[in-house]
């Protein structure tokens, strides 16, 4: 699938002071309870009486507000005032929130965008990331499946007003990784009539040629003759040929660390036999491989900033779940590749299928860690909603790592219990496991199933991404549809382990 190849825009720090700073639009902060002194500035620079303007609008700076003034000065032309909600409870995303609010407003300009935040007592480096990320993200528009796009103008540079000089050191990170961030949105968000199995095979060889990555697919021979039989069981009922996809990131200079990220890839999953029917959205199943596009999205990034010490491999086993005379039966017993026999009693419930081989031929690689992003269960929407995702480790470094990394980027992620107890609801009469377990802690079951195939010295964490992959009305710096998350989560870890 052939990328937007958005242009990226400039982003840098401006030194001056905003009585000095020109441009098209300028997008400024304001605290709850505290407006007098920046009002004094911009009218200083801006003219006009500001406050009154405000007060018309109702404009008090809560969290989220917006006013929106066109100037009749040509420098700026536009001023886009945002609530940044009670100074004391500022955090790094009230001003992601403030900055895809104020970049928004700036669609139709093509010119400079001034954005001035306040950002104490935030780490200024992290306030100017979080600002210039959510600026990129949020004017982000996939226009590849129309046949005639509107017309769209979008600032061409981004200043970042009042930040210091030590702000600018990580502003190269932003780019690289945005782009990680928009590739992933672009494979789930695109029809499962063109993102098919070979097609996302396809992505990653532009990746691995493009920047200088390490390629493995194996066909269906090849994991017929690794014994894949989890992985070959989902994919038996559709026309399209299974690829297994090994991404590889080699660092140069030696190597200290080495990771494995596995995504889910199901192109399309209809269900199988046990077809999705009522509100399951069958429509909606092209976002099964958000997991896939995640880990592609990071190996995107990554590649890029080239991070020391560590190396990592990006791992699918991409198929789609389809119905036919040759599809896997509910009641089905398949071996996977680490000789575990499974019943399949919900076919449903394919995606921990192919994980399971995925992972056996991750702990092949004698990982550090191994990461897996999955849209696995909707039990996890239940328990968490559309903005947080789920995960599961037993590893306490692993889990505060994800966490800090996820909480850097923006991305909800929250710790969910491996009870060890409810393995009983695996228990098969004929198998050694099934596949699904009782309704009540779904979530918590799936990620017991995939421990199965986890070699116990390897620290491992399940991360169910089935709420936030995908968002109907747009939140944040996310547009509606395909959100990219679990990207600068990814890409934020890898980096701490360099």
């Amino acid at each position: 699938i052939a990328p937007s190849h958005q242009h990226p825009m400039e982003i840098c720090l401006f030194p001056a002071t905003l009585q000095s700073w020109t441009g098209d639009v300028l997008v400024v902060g304001m605290f709850e309870g505290d407006m007098e002194d920046r009002l004094n500035d911009l009218e200083k620079r801006c003219g006009g009486s500001l406050a009154q303007r405000l007060e018309q609008k109702m404009f008090t700076a809560k969290s989220g507000e917006i006013a929106n003034f066109q100037l009749l000065q040509s420098n700026p032309s536009q001023l886009v005032i945002v609530g940044l909600g009670e100074a004391q409870k500022l955090m790094l995303d009230d001003l992601r929130k403030a900055a895809a609010l104020g970049a928004r407003a700036s669609i139709g300009s093509s010119g400079t965008l001034g954005m001035m935040l306040p950002w104490e007592p935030l780490v200024p480096a992290a306030a100017a990331i979080a600002i210039a990320e959510a600026v990129r993200l949020s004017l982000y528009k996939d226009v590849r499946f129309r046949s005639t796009p509107e017309p769209r103008s979008t600032p061409t540079k981004l200043e970042l007003i009042g930040l210091p000089d030590t702000a600018g050191a990580d502003l190269q990170t932003v780019h690289p990784i945005c782009a990680g961030v928009e590739l992933a949105r672009e494979l789930v968000a695109a029809p499962p009539n063109s993102l098919t199995p070979a097609s996302l095979a396809e992505t990653a060889a532009q990746l691995a040629h493009e920047h200088g990555l390490q390629l493995k697919v194996l066909e269906r021979a090849d994991c017929a003759e690794k014994e894949m039989g989890a992985y070959l069981a989902v994919c038996q009922g559709s026309d399209l040929d299974p690829k297994f996809i090994h991404l590889t990131y080699h660092p140069q200079g030696p190597i200290q660390r080495r990771l494995a990220l596995v995504g889910k890839g199901l192109t399309f999953d209809s269900g199988g036999y046990n077809l999705k029917v009522g509100t399951a959205q069958i429509e909606l199943m092209k976002f099964d491989m958000g997991g896939s596009a995640a880990v592609l999205g990071a190996a995107r990034a990554i590649a890029e900033l080239r991070p020391k010490g560590v190396e990592v491999h990006i791992i699918v086993a991409a198929c789609e779940n389809m119905v036919n005379g040759s599809a896997v039966h509910p009641g089905d017993i398949v071996r996977a590749s680490n000789g575990t026999t499974i019943e399949i009693n919900n076919t449903d419930a394919e995606g921990r299928l192919t994980l399971a081989d995925a992972l056996v031929y991750a702990c092949e690689q004698k990982p550090d860690a191994i990461v897996d992003l999955a849209t696995l269960t909707g039990a996890c929407v239940v328990a968490l909603g559309e903005e947080i995702a789920g995960f599961w480790t037993s590893d306490e470094h692993l889990a505060q790592g994800l966490s800090t990394a996820a909480d850097a980027a923006g991305e909800g992620l929250w710790r969910m219990p491996l009870q060890s107890s409810y393995r009983d609801g695996l228990k098969s009469l004929h198998a050694d496991v099934k596949n699904t377990g009782p309704r009540p802690g779904g979530s918590i079951t799936a990620a017991l199933f995939l421990k199965e195939f986890i070699d116990e010295s390897i620290p491992w964490a399940h991360i169910d991404i089935a709420g936030t992959v995908w968002s109907e009305k747009g939140r944040g710096l996310d547009p509606s549809g395909a959100t990219g998350y679990g990207v600068r989560t990814l890409v934020n870890w890898i980096c701490s382990q360099s």
